[in-house]
């Protein structure tokens, strides 16, 4: 008859483990060890069972989970999807620690109430991918002791990361609450050169702050003295047209040309569109869900076109006359998002070069807008 109770050497180990303290706990199951982080530092049991490993590791765990959770019963882990939906009462978080299961730790990493204290005792506890870049997310977190050192182990082990959208959630944390160094920052940045997903966060978050500042166009200056009046007046079309032609405006819309080159998933693609929008967030056009690139330059051409347009822009016009082309191409990329994507995305599976490929009807033109924009004067 199979056992239903520890051996008296474990029991015995496990309460006075249990009453020094303990913080957090996981089970190595290869090895049946015990290991507990306690206010002290970290401890461990070494399992003598007297049954089989499984049913044995069942009793360890109702063990635990009456010290913690006064209940045999332990984590109910059939209520993954919803603890990992954020769904997890904050005043629990520290007893799920002290269950030695694994789905607990994500129960705790994902609860929106997650301080810093309790993620330095679940990275003890299971210290994946997954969790750190969950953790990350928490501000208090982030800003906390642990956001460091989540942050070194993200850099170290994203190359192995294969998910795209978890790239670009995880560079978009390092990036927003500023926790890698320059360093850092040039190393993810040349990862966009093998996958473009790296990119996304930087064209998102700092489309002003790129890696690997480019020059001015060498009219620069000239145009922007011009313009310095209508900018100080708050002309929005003439504060976007003067910030495409510095230097960090070359350099984001030579990233955008770069990441369009490497387009990888549909994933990638609709951020990618969506950074360019968000760039030209101030002069943006009303139409909102654009199915072809054309209609952006037909409505490019209008809005230069139509004597009852936005005055500021009639004014910009006036002002720039030799600079239509580029007027007309900052207009257009106005109008970009995600959705002049949207009818060649729908009819395909396809990823990398055979994507790009399918998108030409949107990346070509695209291009040729950057083009006009970064094509030095006298053409």
């Amino acid at each position: 008859m199979p056992t239903t109770e520890l051996s008296q050497e474990d029991a015995f180990c496990l309460n006075v483990l249990l009453a020094a303290g303990v913080q957090a706990v996981r089970i190595d199951t290869s090895t049946m060890t015990v290991h507990a982080l306690t206010e002290k530092g970290e401890a461990k049991v070494k399992l003598h069972p007297n049954t089989r490993e499984e049913a044995y590791l069942k009793l360890v765990k109702q063990t635990l989970a009456e010290h913690a959770l006064d209940s045999p019963e332990g984590y109910p882990v059939y209520l993954r999807r919803w603890t990992r939906m954020g769904q997890m009462r904050d005043e629990n978080l520290e007893p799920l620690l002290k269950l030695g299961e694994p789905e607990a730790v994500v129960a705790v990493v994902h609860a929106p109430g997650l301080t810093d204290e309790i993620a330095r005792r679940a990275w003890w506890a299971m210290p994946t991918l997954e969790n750190a870049r969950c953790m990350l997310e928490k501000e208090a977190v982030a800003r906390g002791q642990m956001g460091p050192i989540l942050a070194e182990f993200l850099v170290e082990h994203l190359p192995f990361e294969e998910n795209v959208v978890a790239i670009m959630d995880t560079v978009r944390a390092l990036l927003w609450f500023d926790l890698v160094d320059e360093a850092a920052q040039n190393k993810l940045w040349a990862r966009g050169k093998q996958h473009g997903a790296y990119y996304i966060a930087f064209l998102e978050q700092r489309p002003d702050r790129l890696p690997g500042q480019k020059r001015a166009r060498c009219d620069y200056a000239t145009v922007h003295e011009k313009l310095a009046p209508l900018i100080e007046a708050g002309n929005p079309y003439a504060a976007q047209i003067d910030r495409l032609l510095s230097g960090p405006g070359q350099t984001f819309l030579a990233a955008v040309e770069e990441a369009m080159q490497r387009p990888g998933t549909h994933e990638i693609v609709s951020a990618l569109l969506n950074s360019v929008r968000s760039y030209f967030a101030t002069i943006s056009l009303a139409q909102d869900k654009p199915r072809e690139m054309h209609e952006l330059a037909a409505r490019a051409d209008a809005l230069l076109a139509d004597p009852d347009g936005p005055p500021t822009l009639r004014e910009l016009a006036a002002l720039l006359p030799d600079l239509e082309s580029e007027l007309r191409a900052m207009l257009t990329l106005a109008g970009v998002n995600e959705w002049v994507a949207y009818n060649i995305l729908r009819r395909t599976t396809a990823v990398n070069a055979l994507l790009r490929n399918k998108l030409a009807p949107v990346f070509e033109p695209i291009a040729q807008q950057i083009f006009v924009l970064r094509q030095l004067p006298g053409r």
